[in-house]
């Protein structure tokens, strides 16, 4: 299964929890959130907004846009690809009672590197 959504800014922090648990098949087992795109990640951690701004501005004070890199000659979005490396593509979770088992603060967050852009989010459960 797979779900769409778009992007607003270059940096967004996106929690797709709910839409990964619509998704759900199973009621006991695994299930892995892939983003197929190398310019995004993913991740399992808090929504919170103050967090949204400290993780924008950590990846921009560890990989700073535009500074010097050579992938930056084809497209200028060198930054993104290699803060998506950092953040990586897929998340496993566990499930069971068809909930996913995630910690009291935990959701599941997709983080735009270079958007506005559309993306897909792949959905895949693993039965126990």
């Amino acid at each position: 299964m797979q779900f769409q959504l778009s992007t607003n800014e270059r940096v967004e922090y996106i929690d797709v929890t709910d839409r990964v648990t619509a998704s759900l098949d199973i009621d006991s087992g695994l299930c892995t959130v892939f983003v197929p795109h190398t310019t995004a990640g993913v991740v399992v951690n808090e929504d919170e907004q103050r967090l949204r701004s400290d993780v924008e501005r950590v990846l921009n004070e560890l990989v700073p846009q535009g500074a010097g890199y050579a992938h930056d000659d084809i497209d200028r979005n060198a930054d993104a690809h290699l803060r998506a490396m950092l953040l990586g593509e897929h998340v496993t979770v566990p499930v069971e009672n068809s909930a996913l088992v995630l910690g009291t603060w935990q959701s599941i967050v997709f983080v735009e590197c270079d958007g506005p852009r559309d993306r897909r989010v792949s959905v895949t459960t693993i039965e126990k």
